[in-house]
């Protein structure tokens, strides 16, 4: 709760409130608007967290506020622009943040509603290594409930902003809304863009003179100490400004805390959520001995405010995080902002003295921005998407924005003029430094993407195509080098130097501020790669090689999964090219084995369609190109491997078969079989293996049709068994047309069916008479017809039925002659 709420609601918020009622949303902006322009700062301080929370929304996810998150220029015309207007850096809102800022108003933001790791730290009385928490902590007071921050309008402001993205993520979000064109991203963009420019400086605050001077409230001391869970980070501008400035300051500290701290907050609140034990690693064995200390301390003591219990503290750190899509893409549109605005940073000048007394703050908040604001959280964030997401297709939100966090050239001021024959630029030798910086990056998030990419369906369109995208990232010309030459520099044997191992667990903050205490620049690459993966990792990690022999198998496994896809695709291709031609007028006359047999041959895939099934086998088939160029595999073994995929398929050359070995009691899974069923990529001919007269009447037949001839089938064949024996016995021309219209189970094809006992596809029923097909709808509908188109030439049922009879009968007497090898008839 904000400071003000403990004070009497002023008439002014009271008008306010109840216009957010009574006055559509354009009229109660309008009004806002001339409230600030004309009230003085003292009325305005009593309105402003109402307002925040009414534009925003409740932390609880209560109150929705504006919804900017669903409100779009297609479906909100009006409200739409009035929104963007009233918040956009030079607009009304902002106004009002800086005339308070000029008075030193502070806010109480709830710890509770922080991140998970940041509250729970602060529970235990464990200072957060970010600045931005530093000196705001304030206790209850005697009554009160629960930790809050201290924060100034701009922070307050920009908190409740940027914490929307995730309080309000279970507000109704209808279909037709796109994140990427939603108010809410729109003012992401904005602020970026404002704040931190890639051209230019950030532009001055509109000062406004204050209505009533307040003086600025003195900073409340924490009666319980608190101790650092990492070596913290010295703010950038503890040499300009003081940590609560006031909009007097010097213009270019000014812009560069507003910079500085919008960064902070979009990180703190997007990016820093992560598990028990992921935190855990993350501390040094120093800082834990530390903490272990501080609490032996103060566990004897009795304060006003006890820590938490061991139980309540790991409950407090294991949050249950799962980011929506819009998050990941708004994290995306940050990473690509970042990446601009560092490599708008100006070439450094050839002298260094000219370097120290010409870079401004902004220059050298350019400088450091990703690896000491971003880096870490974003990957920890990129590895809880990669653990958690579910394996279906909205993963690509999360692939592109690490892919764009990968390729900082594509936002370099510098673009190549592009050829008209597009081909893949390489990557500049000037950007090694970034990838062996950010190896991690490359290297272990490329294998959980290959652990994801080997439990996906990759017949799918849409995850062949995450398959292409990465591999066509990582096959750039010079890629591949530069990463390998990263990992080389880890794997170096690092000598023995007493101040290299101090050095290992110090980062470019321990200190003082930035421009007092920056180290000088390390030119050994091997102690930055090493750095780098011991920060993010610890000392005991164990580095798995991206060029390796273990990833290197997994990208064969990757390689075989792409072969047997584009094989299944193909398949189901063929497939539903004769399904088509098959759905002609005559099919109507006749009925097929399947529907008999009872077999299921149809696939979920088939709904993909042609250009879908040929867009997975483009995609594919670049892939498989892209990971052989990029570790250099043997065309030899892919030979191999595609001619291990096509003895797959069954003796028609077109039905792939799941993974499987003979034994004597049938077929049995393997492995590989197994995971081919449940992801859709095999399957087996599921077909009815009794006996065909006693199969589950089906909904196209008629229940008491199917009966009734079953009954007169039987008594014929009772009747005439032998007689029918005898004739199909015969090797003349009468025996083959017999056999081609008495079922013979003798000569039924051997097919490969599920694992089932042998002996059962050895039963034998004789030769029979079989008139289950004239229960069929589709076979009475057909007769029908035929009777109706008779009766149009004056033909009647008698004669009718001795044409049909006499057509079958030359029909069958021709097929007789081409057909010995003939497949049995059921009829």
């Amino acid at each position: 709760m904000a400071g003000p709420h403990l004070q009497q609601p002023s008439f002014l918020l009271a008008t306010l409130k109840a216009d957010c009622v009574n006055k559509p949303f354009v009229q109660r902006c309008h009004d806002l608007e001339r409230v600030i322009e004309e009230f003085p700062a003292k009325e305005l301080h009593g309105i402003f967290p109402w307002l925040v929370e009414s534009i925003f929304g409740s932390l609880d996810g209560i109150i929705v506020g504006w919804n900017l998150r669903c409100l779009q220029g297609k479906t909100n015309p009006t409200e739409y622009p009035v929104a963007l207007d009233f918040l956009d850096p030079s607009g009304p809102m902002m106004k009002l943040v800086y005339k308070l800022q000029a008075e030193e108003y502070r806010y109480d933001f709830p710890v509770s509603y922080l991140p998970g790791p940041v509250k729970a730290s602060i529970q235990e009385q464990v200072l957060p290594e970010c600045s931005l928490y530093h000196n705001k902590v304030q206790f209850p007071s005697s009554g009160g409930l629960g930790l809050n921050l201290a924060l100034n309008p701009f922070e307050y402001y920009m908190f409740y902003f940027a914490i929307s993205l995730i309080t309000q993520k279970n507000s109704a979000v209808t279909h037709h809304v796109s994140p990427s064109n939603s108010a809410y991203f729109i003012l992401v963009d904005t602020y970026l863009k404002c704040f931190l420019p890639t051209e230019g400086s950030v532009l001055p605050p509109p000062y406004s003179n204050p209505g009533g001077a307040i003086p600025s409230p003195t900073p409340r001391s924490p009666p319980v100490p608190f101790t650092s869970y990492g070596m913290h980070h010295t703010s950038l501008l503890k040499r300009h400004i003081a940590h609560q400035p006031s909009v007097n300051a010097d213009p270019a500290s000014q812009e560069i805390w507003r910079s500085e701290t919008l960064l902070q907050i979009f990180v703190e609140m997007w990016l820093h959520h992560y598990s028990l034990e992921m935190y855990q690693k993350m501390q040094s064995p120093h800082v834990k001995l530390e903490v272990l200390h501080y609490r032996l301390s103060i566990s004897s003591k009795h304060h006003g405010s006890p820590a938490q219990s061991s139980y309540q503290a790991l409950h407090a750190y294991q949050e249950s995080f799962k980011p929506t899509e819009e998050h990941v893409l708004v994290v995306r549109l940050l990473v690509k902002h970042l990446h601009a605005f560092s490599n708008s940073l100006k070439p450094e000048p050839l002298s260094p003295s000219a370097h120290s007394h010409t870079a401004s703050p902004l220059e050298e908040f350019k400088r450091v921005v990703i690896p000491r604001f971003v880096q870490e959280k974003l990957y920890i964030f990129l590895q809880h998407c990669f653990g958690h997401w579910p394996l279906d297709a909205s993963f690509r939100a999360v692939l592109e924005m690490w892919l764009s966090y990968l390729q900082p050239w594509r936002y370099a001021p510098e673009k190549p003029p592009q050829s008209a024959e597009s081909l893949p630029r390489s990557v500049s030798d000037k950007w090694a430094a970034f990838i062996q910086e950010n190896l991690l990056m490359y290297t272990k998030l490329f294998v959980g993407f290959l652990n994801r990419a080997l439990r996906t369906d990759l017949v799918s369109p849409k995850n062949a195509l995450m398959v292409f995208r990465v591999a066509k990232v990582f096959a750039q010309p010079n890629l591949a080098e530069m990463i390998l030459k990263g990992e080389q520099l880890f794997l170096e044997p690092e000598l023995v130097i007493p101040h290299r191992q101090h050095r290992l667990f110090m980062t470019s903050t321990l200190g003082g501020s930035f421009f007092s205490s920056w180290p000088p620049t390390i030119t050994d690459a091997s102690f930055k790669v090493k750095s780098h993966v011991y920060s993010l990792e610890g000392q005991d990690f164990q580095y798995k090689q991206m060029f390796g022999t273990e990833v290197r198998n997994l990208v064969l496994k990757l390689a075989q999964l792409i072969c047997q896809a584009q094989q299944t695709a193909k398949s189901i291709s063929d497939h539903s090219a004769e399904t088509t031609a098959s759905q002609s007028f005559f099919s109507w006359f006749r009925f097929t084995p399947s529907e008999m047999n009872g077999s299921y041959t149809g696939n979920d895939l088939d709904e993909i369609g042609q250009d879908s099934i040929k867009k997975t086998d483009e995609y594919l088939e670049k892939a498989l190109e892209y990971l052989c160029q990029i570790f250099k595999l043997n065309e030899a073994q892919l030979t191999q491997m595609m001619m291990k995929c096509g003895t797959a398929q069954d003796e028609n050359g077109k039905k792939q078969l799941p993974d499987c070995i003979e034994s004597e009691d049938g077929l049995i899974l393997t492995p590989l079989g197994r995971y081919q069923i449940i992801n859709g990529l095999r399957r087996f001919e599921v077909q009815y293996q009794g006996d065909t007269e006693l199969q589950p009447i089906r909904s196209y037949e008629n229940a008491t049709l199917v009966r009734l001839l079953f009954r007169l089938s039987s008594a014929l064949n009772e009747r005439f068994a032998d007689q029918m024996d005898a004739l199909c016995s015969r090797e003349d021309f009468v025996g083959r047309l017999c056999r081609y219209h008495l079922t013979n189970p003798r000569l039924i094809q051997k097919i490969r069916y599920s694992p089932v006992v042998k002996d059962r596809t050895n039963q034998n029923w004789g030769p029979r008479i079989s008139l289950r097909f004239l229960a069929s709808y589709r076979t009475l509908i057909s007769l029908l017809m035929i009777y109706f188109i008779a009766s149009w030439f004056y033909i009647g049922p008698m004669g009718c039925t001795f044409i049909i009879l006499i057509g079958y009968f030359l029909y069958a007497v021709i097929m007789t002659f081409f057909s010995e090898g003939w497949k049995p008839h059921e009829h």
